[in-house]
């Protein structure tokens, strides 16, 4: 087979199909010696294109190959007599197949594909939703689907995931965080057993002898969630259900998605080794070939600020655990950052569990907004426990994960009330749906974005582990049998999300000034104890009203919302403000009411001057 070599272009990193050839570009110094390595697919035999050395420009070299068919042929690279794979291959050969432990078993190289695809964009528009009207839901690729989510041929896939997405529309989620969809490896070889430090160095190597559990070979361990270092502008073949077609289907996905509305963020976590550059480079990437809505960036030492000033992303949703003061302007037309970290699920744990509850916490949480920032809000996602088990859990049990019940976070600020694990005791199993119900109503009662843990709202338990990162089975995937059993408390979600929607004060984009700014009649957001108007929020208060004025609101009926809490294991009265001529306070919502807690019909508030509320309960009134 006789190739043309010449010089490419430097223009795109990776392995890119022209009209007179391929051209590889990838790192390696002038003084490197530098091969395109071509394998045949199906004779394997491979063929050493050397890369000239004046093919150099700063500390890039690129080559254009033709002379081939990129379609028979995988690549990699020989840089100083060592096989790169590309960090660049949009796509990957080798790991079609999910957790096919006979790759390790039998040595078989992964290989990048010279990969060229067409779609069909036409009139594909991204849905740009505004962050007052976000929902957002995180699933896995794979465990969304696999237990009873989909026809046995597409379950675990992204066209599983297409399956139900009529489902996630009707919940009412806008958003939907995909955890790892790029390449990853998920098969990790244990580390060799260190040597113990009893050992006399100065033995021949072949008579030191290891403890018997030490000497023992261990199997390739499970990365399920694809934390790690990955091959960023790859999708996961194995995430498809024709591997060979992976960026088509999910291509597919994202613009049925933008079809119904709906926005596609990727989680991407990128270690301390990885380039600034790739990292860049790999964001554009998916926003461009794959028209992703935005990205929920892991790791330490991102590049940030670039990615916040790089204009091309300037419309694509960043969500990051924290943000420079002033990245982004305040007269910026469209504002895309999102903080995102753990801050709200502890407080509002410790409050709903008794576990140091702090008021003060609490409400912060509850009006937390930022003029050029958003916030996202969740009680449980992947990394601990779902929403049942902490109200089911005392302790992680995470022993099937094989690492001693020592991993995940032993903190959890969890309550089991009164047994742990699943149990038939009617008062146990009615005080945690109750606790449950209390959680999602703070959850979309939260000014910030809500988010919900695949699963959580038809109750999906991982049996108490806090740390499914290796489980690729039931523990870790959603139990759609829930749907039916859990249909309950599905269409309470579905209602709060609803209310959530048709009263824009609870998710006012702008931060509250908790006075009467415009002169309407009362504060924008008031709080309410005992006497109305007269309170001060105690650190170890327990109950707690608070008002949304409805003539600041946005809606057409300009109602008022009076939201009470009560987080005392007892029964408390909170007083309710006295409304303007005609109008009277409504219960809409109660989360005390074990059987049908979301009224039909607003009910009269039986006294309109107080309200006696059940012990661990929130209730919702609106004034009109």
């Amino acid at each position: 087979m006789e190739f043309l070599v010449r010089e490419g272009d430097y223009a795109k990193m990776g392995a890119y199909i022209g009209a007179d050839g391929v051209t590889f570009t990838f790192e390696g110094e002038k003084e490197d010696a530098c091969s395109v390595v071509l394998i045949e697919k199906k004779t394997k035999e491979e063929f050493l294109i050397e890369v000239p050395q004046k093919f150099c420009l700063g500390s890039l070299r690129s080559v254009k190959i033709s002379g081939f068919s990129p379609e028979n042929f995988y690549y990699e690279y020989n840089i100083n007599g060592e096989s790169i794979l590309d960090p660049y291959a949009r796509s990957i050969s080798g790991r079609e197949i999910w957790n096919n432990k006979d790759r390790i078993r039998e040595e078989l190289k992964v290989y990048g594909k010279i990969l060229q695809t067409e779609f069909d964009w036409s009139n594909d528009h991204q849905p740009e939703i505004k962050k007052s009207k976000m929902i957002m839901y995180k699933l896995h690729a794979r465990g969304f689907t696999m237990d009873h989510g989909a026809e046995k041929r597409i379950a675990g896939t992204f066209q599983g995931i297409l399956s139900r997405l009529s489902y996630l529309k009707e919940l009412g989620v806008t958003t939907v965080e995909l955890m790892p969809v790029y390449e990853f490896e998920e098969l990790v070889l244990p580390k060799k057993p260190e040597l113990p430090e009893y050992i006399n160095w100065e033995q021949q190597e072949e008579d030191i002898i290891l403890p018997e559990e030490e000497q023992k070979e261990q199997e390739a361990r499970l990365n399920y969630w694809g934390y790690g270092e990955g091959n960023y502008f790859a999708v996961k073949a194995s995430y498809a259900a024709e591997p060979q077609n992976a960026s088509f289907e999910f291509k597919q996905l994202v613009h049925e998605m933008h079809k119904m509305g709906m926005e596609c963020i990727l989680e991407m976590y990128f270690p301390v080794t990885i380039n600034h550059n790739l990292i860049l480079d790999a964001l554009r990437y998916w926003v461009r070939e794959f028209h992703v809505d935005g990205f929920h960036l892991l790791g330490e030492r991102i590049p940030i600020t670039a990615i916040v000033q790089d204009v091309l992303l300037s419309r694509t949703k960043i969500f990051y655990h924290q943000f420079e003061h002033g990245v982004q302007k305040e007269d910026k037309k469209y504002k895309n950052l999102y903080v995102y970290e753990e801050e709200y699920q502890y407080p509002a744990r410790k409050i709903l569990n008794h576990i140091n509850g702090n008021m003060q916490e609490f409400i912060n949480q509850q009006k937390k907004q930022g003029s050029t920032l958003g916030y996202v809000n969740f009680i449980a996602s992947n990394n601990g426990f779902t929403l049942s088990d902490v109200f089911m859990y005392n302790d992680r049990h995470n022993e099937e994960n094989g690492e001693n019940n020592v991993d995940g976070n032993a903190w959890n600020f969890s309550n089991n009330y009164g047994v742990e694990g699943p149990t038939r005791k009617k008062y146990i199993q009615a005080t945690r749906k109750r606790q449950w119900r209390n959680a999602m109503m703070m959850l979309f009662l939260a000014q910030g974005v809500p988010l919900l843990w695949a699963g959580d709202e038809m109750c999906n338990s991982q049996n108490g582990n806090n740390n499914a990162y290796c489980q690729d089975n039931p523990v870790g995937w959603l139990n759609w049998k829930n749907e039916k059993s859990h249909k309950e408390e599905t269409q309470f979600v579905k209602k709060l999300i609803q209310f959530r929607n048709t009263h824009s004060l609870i998710s006012n984009e702008l931060p509250f000034h908790f006075n009467d700014y415009k002169t309407l009649g009362a504060p924008d957001l008031s709080f309410h104890g005992e006497n109305a108007w007269i309170m001060g929020i105690d650190p170890g208060r327990m109950n707690l009203g608070m008002m949304y004025y409805g003539a600041y609101s946005r809606d057409e009926e300009k109602e008022d919302i009076y939201v009470a809490y009560n987080f005392f294991s007892a029964v408390s009265t909170l007083a309710l403000p006295k409304l303007e001529k005609k109008k009277k306070w409504y219960v809409v919502i109660d989360s005390a009411m074990d059987e049908n807690p979301v009224m039909e019909n607003p009910v009269l508030a039986s006294n309109q001057k107080t309200l006696s509320m059940m012990p661990q309960s929130i209730c919702i009134l609106v004034g009109k």
